[in-house]
């Protein structure tokens, strides 16, 4: 089976990278990275992606009049590096038309929390905040809304007690790396359908078992 072609967007740190790049060593993930990009100058995830050998640049947002220039060229870069998908590992900017036309449907998110609760950022902290007792994380396409595309996959993670903000973050951050391999994998293998939805019916993804 021919490695699932993949993009990384980044912003930061770059722990669902990393857990990627691990993945695909352990060959637990048939991917293949092409190209990770950086919207910011010398984050740590730059750093890893050198470290495994892969290929990494870093296109600034502050370099472009408007964020569909920026999208553009993200789309132009992701194109040129033969990435058929997209991931976004931490990418903090939302993205426009320009760059989702380009990937309909190919365009893969983690956030960290059980959405539709908690869309957004620090949804950690909202959680927190709320006092829910169950939180988690979610797999899903990216749309043109701020965390509304369709959903592949969701794992819960309980709020504790003896929890404090920071901790819960830990806890739903191990359990993202491991739901974002998983759900690529499923793509890799063929197994995730998306299924338009009727009139005003939204859409929606199906996950076969593997």
């Amino acid at each position: 089976m021919t490695p699932l072609p993949i993009g990384v967007l980044v912003s930061g740190t770059g722990t669902n990278l990393q857990a990627l790049i691990d993945a695909i060593a352990q060959k637990r993930l048939n991917a293949t990275i092409k190209v990770v990009i950086s919207n910011k100058h010398g984050v740590q995830a730059l750093e890893r992606a050198a470290a495994a050998g892969i290929p990494a640049r870093t296109i600034s947002h502050r370099d472009f009049p408007t964020r569909e220039a920026f999208d553009e060229t993200l789309a132009g870069a992701l194109r040129e590096a033969g990435a058929e998908w997209v991931v976004l590992a931490g990418f903090m900017r939302l993205l426009t038309k320009r760059l989702i036309s380009a990937y309909p449907n190919r365009i893969v998110n983690i956030h960290p929390a059980l959405l539709p609760a908690f869309p957004g950022v620090d949804a950690q902290d909202q959680a927190f905040a709320y006092g829910v007792k169950v939180t988690g994380c979610t797999v899903h396409l990216v749309d043109e809304g701020t965390d509304t595309g369709p959903i592949i996959a969701q794992r819960v993670v309980p709020v504790l007690d003896t929890d404090d903000s920071r901790a819960l973050r830990a806890r739903i951050l191990v359990e993202e790396h491991a739901l974002l391999v998983e759900s690529l994998q499923a793509i890799a293998e063929g197994r995730v359908d998306v299924i338009a939805g009727e009139g005003s019916a939204r859409t929606r993804v199906r996950t076969r078992p593997g």
